[in-house]
């Protein structure tokens, strides 16, 4: 069963949105409240991720879910790799808010560009 969810939506964060970065860390810093996540306009969207990352989480619990499928390189959803707020084309290693605190909660999250390798998985 997949069950569709954005987690920026669910903290309310509108579509169509700014881009948005992780500054000074990853989706782990921002969990740990070493980082903050900002808007294209400088404004701070911190609670609002934190919150989306919270509702999905109560989301995957609630049906069970062992797997989520993200959006690579998101600030929410990113898996293993996110854009550098310094420097957006750059990559830099880690995951995105959502995918830290699912995968602190034994959640395996991949990405959209995964999908194929785990279709019988999933």
């Amino acid at each position: 069963m997949m069950i569709p969810v954005c987690p920026e939506q669910l903290g309310g964060l509108g579509t169509p949105r700014e881009p948005m970065k992780i500054v000074r860390g990853t989706g782990s810093d921002v969990l740990n409240g070493k980082a903050r996540v900002v808007n294209e306009s400088g404004i701070d969207v911190t609670e609002k991720m934190l919150k989306g990352a919270e509702e999905t989480l109560k989301i995957a619990k609630l049906f069970g879910a062992k797997r989520a499928v993200f959006k690579a390189r998101s600030p929410s959803c990113g898996c293993g790799e996110i854009r550098d707020a310094a420097s957006p084309e750059r990559l830099i290693r880690g995951d995105g808010v959502t995918t830290a605190l699912l995968k602190k909660n034994g959640i395996v999250v991949i990405t959209e560009e995964e999908i194929g390798r785990f279709t019988n998985a999933v």
